[in-house]
């Protein structure tokens, strides 16, 4: 008989949501608690790469795959490389036959929450506070009311996890890397040259310790970052954010000597700018396993963006979590399991955005980015290769 816990997330993201809808879909009831009023108060971020091997297989398992495919870009997975002078040094314009491709983060929250039954997310509930009820469980106190208890509360909460205390004493830390975000609408319409210069996909820039990234996003909107090297206070002391023209007039003073038509991205942005102070949880970051407690995606392993890895493991957490949780009798051991194989699985991809967070803006990076996504072209152009002559073998 497979015992069936009361179970709290903490988070209504992509990682806590796919938990909740595989348990689902297993006859696990689950709440999610999300601190946020409704699902669109506030941006969801900008466009993201889903895995084959991770990402998607997660939202196969919660039966979501033709949702995804509505909302996918297979057309936008290209890529370019400039330098500072607007030399063009890599593009990969014909890569929507990769298997990585683009959803905005904001659609791929609406499939999720709209495959949960109704009530099972319970918005405006920030979280102060886990406490032990002193028999093994759990509640969880909010700013006006306290719920529970649960069996088993899952963090799923991000950077700043107010579950993390509860098992380990590590804090995320600063990389030392900053972004500035900035948006542009309607670029095919308003900003064709723009449109153009970024392609179907992402445009990267890089030189004198500055870089721009900046992603197609769907409805024809580009959002970027303007990438600094600097003190975790910098942005607070050099940018003034209420003032969105004081604050394109610093950015573009900041890459003094670009090209012009790369500045072009920033003064042609919308007056939505913010600050992005990128953290990391240390490489290897685990706990030891609290019967009641645990976490997933960011909570558990917040790494910096540049492996494209955060949104994709957590979904995948939470895929794993689930099938354990429904798989065995003892969710308590369930758990446990989970935990132990995540720490392995996440352990390479950490190490890896760890590593592309210390060699970005370095002297080197440019060079690095360029091998980087030379080894992405040669990489599917032999999968390709192989696909087409085992088709060829088997034909014959």
């Amino acid at each position: 008989m497979v015992s069936r816990p009361r179970i709290a997330i903490i988070g209504a993201g992509p990682g806590g949501l796919t938990l909740a809808r595989i348990l689902h879909l297993a006859g696990i009831a689950a709440t999610v608690f999300e601190k946020e009023t409704h699902a669109l108060e506030r941006p969801q971020g900008g466009t993201l790469d889903l895995h084959a091997d991770d990402g998607q297989l997660a939202l196969r398992r919660a039966g979501l795959e033709a949702e995804f495919r509505r909302i996918a870009r297979f057309e936008d997975q290209g890529s370019r490389l400039y330098d500072e002078h607007g030399t063009l040094l890599f593009a990969d314009d014909d890569a929507a036959d990769a298997d990585r491709p683009e959803v905005d983060r904001t659609a791929l929250r609406e499939i999720l929450l709209a495959s949960l039954p109704v009530g099972s997310v319970q918005w405006g509930h920030a979280l102060h506070e886990v406490l032990p009820a002193g028999d093994g469980t759990f509640v969880l106190r909010f700013e006006n009311e306290t719920k529970g208890p649960f069996d088993l509360v899952v963090g799923a909460d991000g950077t700043w996890s107010r579950v993390r205390p509860l098992l380990s004493a590590y804090q995320p830390q600063y990389t030392g890397i900053t972004f500035i975000e900035f948006g542009i609408d309607d670029a095919d319409a308003r900003h064709p040259a723009l449109a153009a210069l970024v392609g179907r996909g992402k445009l990267g820039a890089e030189g004198g310790g500055r870089g721009l990234i900046v992603q197609r996003n769907g409805n024809a909107h580009l959002r970027g970052y303007a990438i600094f090297r600097v003190p975790a206070d910098w942005a607070d002391k050099t940018f003034d954010l209420a003032s969105p023209a004081a604050t394109r007039t610093r950015l573009i003073d900041e890459f003094a000597g670009w090209a012009p038509r790369l500045l072009d991205l920033i003064r042609a942005s919308n007056d939505l700018l913010a600050a992005r102070a990128i953290h990391a949880l240390p490489v290897g970051h685990h706990w030891t396993n609290r019967p009641g407690l645990t976490m997933l995606g960011d909570a558990a392993h917040v790494m910096s963006p540049f492996g494209g890895d955060g949104v994709n493991m957590a979904m995948f957490d939470g895929a794993e979590l689930a099938r354990h949780l429904a798989e065995k009798a003892d969710w308590r051991e369930a758990v446990r399991i989970y935990e132990q194989e995540m720490f392995a699985r996440v352990a390479m991809p950490a190490a890896h955005a760890a590593e592309a967070v210390a060699t970005e803006l370095s002297h080197i990076g440019l060079e690095l980015s360029l091998q980087h996504m030379q080894g992405h072209l040669a990489a599917r152009a032999n999968l390709a290769a192989g696909v087409t002559a085992h088709g060829d073998a088997a034909r014959g």
